[in-house]
């Protein structure tokens, strides 16, 4: 069952010049996306810096203003503004890229988590600071860390009560930002095996926002690949890695280092080749002004941005 429906998203920013501040252009920060996420599934979009995955997430749960399209969130269209909305977004929650900016540094870790539970539920402080405790210790942190201030914490652990907040409202939907590109690589896969823990657990769906390939290869079961607000690929995880068929999917694969080294010949060999197809083939991903096609499908899970056959 489809949890969220994402149909030709936009996000246009408007570019103002003149002594009037007029709008003269826009920047396509997302131009025209569409996705649909299965229920308890994570669904990963990747790109570069700049590619537009980010503002699609923030776009989807309301932070961006959307230009065009439609977003339906379990069975309701929550593309619009209105004061039902509310209710139904609290459904849907986001993890933020940095722990450390994303916490309040003035707030103790009880006013951080029990914020959403102050705005949707009605509680009395023995209540709330209960609810507080069990969120704590599911994030695997100490239910004596209430009183303490973020600042206290470890990189890993202020991930951890970010995500103890997005969870608080037992949401359906968690918007996954970058949620370990600000730790250390010895903290991330703890983190990411830790979401993966109570995904099973609480019945979660993620939309995980990544620019590392080899993350999400580890967390999700369909990806999509964007580039210039535009997606370029989508398939599963056999069609991204065993089967990528655009140049800039095949240039991020083949970019994922491999530790082995009985690989390592094998792989140059992969990328030269790869960036020798980018050079002479360029015209067959990309169009004059360098975006990508429209998708075409090339079987029942796989879609691959390429001109249209005449």
């Amino acid at each position: 069952m489809a949890i969220l429906e994402v149909e030709d998203l936009k996000v246009y920013f408007p570019v103002k010049a003149g002594i009037f501040n007029r709008t003269v252009d826009f920047i396509k920060a997302v131009d025209g996306v569409s996705f649909t996420i299965e229920e308890g599934k994570t669904y990963g979009l990747v790109g570069e810096s700049g590619s537009g995955k980010t503002t699609t997430g923030r776009g989807i749960i309301g932070l961006e203003t959307i230009t065009s399209g439609r977003v339906v969130f379990n069975g309701a269209d929550v593309t619009s503004r209105k004061s039902k909305s509310k209710d139904m977004r609290k459904d849907m929650q986001m993890i933020f890229q940095d722990p450390y900016s994303s916490l309040n540094p003035r707030k103790r870790v009880i006013d951080i988590i029990a914020e959403p539970l102050r705005n949707y539920e009605r509680l009395s402080k023995i209540e709330e600071k209960k609810r507080v405790q069990e969120l704590l210790e599911l994030v695997g942190l100490s239910p004596e860390s209430i009183m303490k201030y973020p600042h206290e914490f470890s990189g890993g652990q202020r991930q951890r009560i970010g995500i103890a907040r997005a969870i608080a409202l037992k949401p359906k939907l968690i918007i996954a930002d970058e949620p370990v590109s600000a730790l250390d690589v010895s903290v991330q896969a703890q983190v990411l095996n830790f979401m993966q823990d109570i995904q099973k657990e609480l019945g979660l769906t993620y939309l995980f926002i990544s620019h590392d390939l080899g993350i999400v290869k580890h967390m999700c079961d369909e990806i999509a690949i964007m580039y210039k607000g535009r997606y370029v690929e989508q398939g599963t995880k056999y069609d991204i890695f065993q089967n990528p068929q655009h140049i800039y999917t095949k240039r991020l694969v083949a970019a994922i280092p491999d530790i082995d080294p009985r690989n390592r010949e094998k792989q140059f060999k992969f990328r030269r080749q790869v960036q020798k197809e980018y050079e002479s083939s360029y015209s067959n991903y990309f169009d004059n002004e360098g975006l990508a096609y429209g998708l075409q499908s090339i079987s029942d899970t796989h879609l691959v941005a390429l001109p249209e056959r005449g």
